[in-house]
C-alpha cells in the first residue's frame, strides 16, 4: 500500500506539473491586442511626432499579424502591416520608407529586440517592452532614415480593453 500511495503521489505531481507547463506554454502573447499611441508619454528625436497611431497584434497561422494605421505629422494617412515570429528570421513589413524587413528575437517574456533592414542592410533596431501589468508597450527605435539621418524615437502605447 505504501508503494501504491507513493506511485499515486508521483503520478499526481507529474500530471499537475505538466498541466501547469501546458497552461503556461499556451498563455497568450502579451502583445496580442490593440494599442493606441500615447503622444504625451512618447518622444520623437528629431521629430516631428505623428498625430496618432493604432497598432493591432493578432495571432495567425504564420505567427503574429501586425496592422497599424494612423495620421502622420503632416496630416496624411499612414498604415502598414507584417506577420512575424520571434525566431530571428527576416519578415517583410510595409508602411515604412526607412526599412522593409524586420527580424525579431525574444529577450524575455516582456522584451523583444527587432533588427530593421532596408535592401538587406541593417538600418536600425527597436526594443519592444511590455509593462509588468501588460497595459503599456514601449517601442524604442534607433535607426537611420532614407537620407541616412539618425533618429531615436520612444513610442509609448496604451492597451485598449
Amino acid at each position: 500500500m505504501n508503494k501504491f500511495l507513493r506511485t499515486l503521489m508521483i503520478a499526481t505531481a507529474l500530471v499537475v506539473a505538466t498541466g501547469g507547463a501546458a497552461s503556461a506554454a499556451g498563455a497568450p502573447d502579451p502583445i496580442v491586442g490593440t494599442w493606441t499611441l500615447n503622444l504625451t508619454k512618447s518622444r520623437f528625436s528629431p521629430g516631428p511626432a505623428p498625430q496618432s497611431q493604432t497598432r493591432t497584434y493578432a495571432p495567425s497561422a504564420q505567427g503574429i499579424a501586425l496592422t497599424w494605421k494612423g495620421v502622420a505629422a503632416d496630416g496624411s494617412a499612414v498604415s502598414g502591416e507584417s506577420t512575424f515570429n520571434t525566431d530571428g528570421k527576416e519578415y517583410p513589413i510595409s508602411g515604412s520608407p526607412d526599412y522593409n524587413t524586420i527580424s525579431l528575437k525574444k529577450i524575455n517574456g516582456s522584451t523583444v529586440k527587432a533588427t530593421l533592414k532596408r535592401g538587406g542592410k541593417v538600418v536600425g533596431s527597436t526594443v519592444r517592452t511590455i509593462s509588468a501589468h501588460g497595459k503599456v508597450m514601449t517601442l524604442h527605435t534607433k535607426a537611420r532614415d532614407l537620407k541616412n539621418m539618425p533618429y531615436d524615437n520612444v513610442m509609448v502605447f496604451d492597451k485598449q480593453e
